[in-house]
């Protein structure tokens, strides 16, 4: 029997982090390019903007990496234009190469550190780095890449198999 090893926080967090944009990105290859202003209920995103967001997220974990604070108030930001699945890719591409530089670069000393999501004065969540990144980065991601196989089940687009086949794929 060997001796157990001692594994960083750094491996622990991201240990998943390569299948979790290999599926994202195997959601987003999808994207039905005629729907993107398609919407499920009025009060639904558009598959657009939802798609988008998706692509987006690693730049969102990317920025918990890099700094103390992210303050909702002061972020003034133009919505990149995307409506087709191959402007997608390239901007999820972008955004997943700057969250493995981030990874890289980390240090489980900084994961311990306290990160804020603010709005202004007010601050809506706090806690260790590594605590907020696995809840408002990664877990935010593959909740939203869900959703995005809920619209396309809705538009009778193929779901990629993510953990296994999809009824799909079978």
């Amino acid at each position: 029997m060997t001796a157990p090893t001692s594994v960083s926080l750094k491996d622990l967090l991201f240990a998943d982090l390569e299948a979790e944009l290999a599926a994202t990105r195997k959601t987003l290859e999808r994207f039905p390019d005629e729907h993107a202003a398609w919407k499920p209920h009025q009060k639904s995103s558009s598959l657009q903007d939802l798609a988008r967001h998706v692509a987006e997220l690693p730049a969102f974990a990317s920025v918990m990496l890099t700094t103390d604070t992210y303050d909702v108030a002061n972020v003034r930001r133009e919505k990149a234009p995307v409506s087709t699945a191959a402007d997608l890719l390239a901007m999820f591409d972008r955004t997943a190469g700057t969250l493995r530089e981030a990874v890289a670069a980390v240090t489980d000393e900084q994961l311990g550190q306290t990160w804020a999501f603010t709005a202004g004065a007010h601050t809506v969540v706090s806690g260790p780095r590594a605590v907020m990144l696995r809840r408002m980065g990664l877990t935010h991601l593959a909740h939203h890449r869900a959703q995005l196989g809920v619209y396309y089940r809705l538009l009778d687009v193929p779901v990629p198999g993510l953990f296994g086949p999809s009824a799909d794929e079978r």
